[in-house]
Protein backbone atom coordinates (compact mmCIF):
# COMPACT_ATOMS: atom_id res chain seq x y z
CA UNK A 1 0.00 0.00 0.00
CA UNK A 2 3.07 2.13 0.16
CA UNK A 3 3.59 2.59 -3.14
CA UNK A 4 -0.30 3.55 -3.90
CA UNK A 5 0.50 6.61 -1.47
CA UNK A 6 3.92 7.40 -2.80
CA UNK A 7 1.89 7.10 -6.31
CA UNK A 8 -0.45 9.71 -5.55
CA UNK A 9 1.62 11.65 -3.48
CA UNK A 10 4.11 12.03 -6.80
CA UNK A 11 1.24 12.32 -9.03
CA UNK A 12 0.14 15.77 -6.98
CA UNK A 13 3.76 16.88 -6.79
CA UNK A 14 3.84 16.40 -10.51
CA UNK A 15 -0.14 18.48 -11.04
CA UNK A 16 1.79 20.96 -9.25
CA UNK A 17 5.08 20.89 -10.47
CA UNK A 18 2.99 21.14 -14.31
CA UNK A 19 0.93 23.86 -13.41
CA UNK A 20 4.19 26.09 -11.49
CA UNK A 21 5.74 26.06 -14.03
CA UNK A 22 3.00 27.17 -16.39
CA UNK A 23 2.48 30.02 -13.91
CA UNK A 24 6.09 30.70 -14.32
CA UNK A 25 6.61 30.87 -17.80
CA UNK A 26 4.52 33.60 -18.14
CA UNK A 27 4.65 37.31 -18.45
CA UNK A 28 3.75 39.11 -15.30
CA UNK A 29 2.64 42.72 -15.66
CA UNK A 30 4.07 45.16 -14.00
CA UNK A 31 1.72 46.73 -10.89
CA UNK A 32 1.15 50.35 -13.09
CA UNK A 33 -0.13 47.92 -16.41
CA UNK A 34 -2.66 46.23 -14.28
CA UNK A 35 -4.06 49.30 -12.70
CA UNK A 36 -4.12 50.75 -16.22
CA UNK A 37 -1.48 54.05 -15.92
CA UNK A 38 1.02 52.74 -18.00
CA UNK A 39 2.85 56.51 -18.16
CA UNK A 40 5.19 55.37 -15.02
CA UNK A 41 5.52 51.45 -15.94
CA UNK A 42 8.32 50.03 -13.41
CA UNK A 43 10.73 46.92 -14.31
CA UNK A 44 9.74 43.46 -13.73
CA UNK A 45 11.50 40.85 -12.15
CA UNK A 46 10.06 37.83 -10.78
CA UNK A 47 12.39 36.04 -7.70
CA UNK A 48 14.06 32.58 -8.17
CA UNK A 49 12.05 30.05 -6.31
CA UNK A 50 12.03 26.29 -5.19
CA UNK A 51 9.01 24.51 -4.28
CA UNK A 52 9.84 21.21 -1.41
CA UNK A 53 6.70 18.66 -0.42
CA UNK A 54 6.88 17.17 2.64
CA UNK A 55 4.43 14.63 3.77
CA UNK A 56 2.56 17.40 6.00
CA UNK A 57 3.14 20.51 3.62
CA UNK A 58 4.61 22.37 0.72
CA UNK A 59 7.08 25.28 0.73
CA UNK A 60 8.00 28.00 -1.24
CA UNK A 61 11.55 29.38 -0.77
CA UNK A 62 12.08 32.92 -2.96
CA UNK A 63 14.81 35.01 -2.68
CA UNK A 64 14.15 38.17 -2.91
CA UNK A 65 17.58 40.02 -0.85
CA UNK A 66 17.36 43.83 -0.82
CA UNK A 67 13.67 43.57 0.09
CA UNK A 68 12.37 44.24 3.28
CA UNK A 69 9.76 41.80 4.52
CA UNK A 70 7.59 45.20 4.95
CA UNK A 71 7.87 45.77 1.29
CA UNK A 72 5.93 42.06 0.72
CA UNK A 73 2.37 41.05 0.55
CA UNK A 74 1.28 37.52 0.10
CA UNK A 75 -2.50 36.75 -0.98
CA UNK A 76 -4.56 33.51 -0.94
CA UNK A 77 -7.67 33.17 -3.11
CA UNK A 78 -8.95 30.89 -5.06
CA UNK A 79 -6.26 28.55 -4.49
CA UNK A 80 -4.11 31.16 -6.28
CA UNK A 81 -1.50 32.24 -3.83
CA UNK A 82 0.24 35.65 -4.99
CA UNK A 83 3.98 37.29 -3.96
CA UNK A 84 4.22 40.37 -5.04
CA UNK A 85 6.69 43.60 -3.64
CA UNK A 86 9.13 46.10 -4.90
CA UNK A 87 12.78 46.13 -4.87
CA UNK A 88 13.84 50.42 -4.88
CA UNK A 89 16.88 50.37 -6.63
CA UNK A 90 20.13 52.26 -5.33
CA UNK A 91 21.49 53.98 -7.67
CA UNK A 92 22.13 57.79 -7.61
CA UNK A 93 22.87 59.81 -10.38
CA UNK A 94 25.70 62.43 -8.58
CA UNK A 95 28.56 61.31 -10.90
CA UNK A 96 28.09 57.53 -11.04
CA UNK A 97 28.61 56.05 -14.29
CA UNK A 98 27.16 52.14 -14.03
CA UNK A 99 29.22 49.74 -16.36
CA UNK A 100 27.14 46.21 -15.64
CA UNK A 101 23.63 46.49 -14.19
CA UNK A 102 22.54 42.43 -13.42
CA UNK A 103 20.20 43.27 -10.28
CA UNK A 104 16.51 43.62 -11.20
CA UNK A 105 14.72 46.66 -9.47
CA UNK A 106 11.16 47.79 -9.08
CA UNK A 107 7.92 45.30 -8.92
CA UNK A 108 7.80 41.99 -8.63
CA UNK A 109 5.11 39.51 -8.76
CA UNK A 110 4.64 35.81 -8.62
CA UNK A 111 1.31 33.53 -8.69
CA UNK A 112 1.01 29.93 -7.39
CA UNK A 113 -1.67 27.89 -8.54
CA UNK A 114 -2.02 25.59 -5.18
CA UNK A 115 -4.18 21.93 -5.23
CA UNK A 116 -7.47 21.95 -3.21
CA UNK A 117 -5.95 20.04 -0.54
CA UNK A 118 -4.01 22.32 1.23
CA UNK A 119 -5.07 24.02 4.75
CA UNK A 120 -5.87 27.52 3.50
CA UNK A 121 -6.13 29.05 7.09
CA UNK A 122 -2.73 27.53 8.58
CA UNK A 123 -0.72 29.27 5.80
CA UNK A 124 2.06 30.51 7.29
CA UNK A 125 5.12 32.67 6.15
CA UNK A 126 8.77 33.63 7.21
CA UNK A 127 11.14 35.92 6.11
CA UNK A 128 15.14 35.54 7.04
CA UNK A 129 18.73 36.68 4.91
CA UNK A 130 16.40 38.08 2.13
CA UNK A 131 14.53 34.43 1.59
CA UNK A 132 11.12 34.45 1.99
CA UNK A 133 9.49 30.94 2.68
CA UNK A 134 6.20 30.09 2.55
CA UNK A 135 4.63 26.84 4.43
CA UNK A 136 1.37 25.31 3.50
CA UNK A 137 -0.13 23.16 5.16
CA UNK A 138 -2.04 19.87 3.43
CA UNK A 139 -5.26 18.95 4.81
CA UNK A 140 -5.36 15.44 6.89
CA UNK A 141 -6.91 13.68 4.51
CA UNK A 142 -4.40 13.60 1.41
CA UNK A 143 -1.52 12.65 4.07
CA UNK A 144 -0.46 9.47 3.67
CA UNK A 145 -1.43 6.98 6.51
CA UNK A 146 -0.45 3.17 7.14
CA UNK A 147 -3.40 0.70 6.69
CA UNK A 148 -2.91 -1.93 9.07
CA UNK A 149 -3.71 -5.42 7.88
CA UNK A 150 -6.69 -7.11 9.67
Amino acid sequence: MTSLSRTRSTRTLNDLQREMDRVFDRFFPSSTERDGDSSSQQAVWAPRTDLVETEDAYRIHLDVPGVSKDELKINYKDNQLTVSGERASDRTDEGEEYVRVERAFGHFYRSFTLPRTVNADNIEAAYENGVLTITVPKTEDVKPRQIEIQ
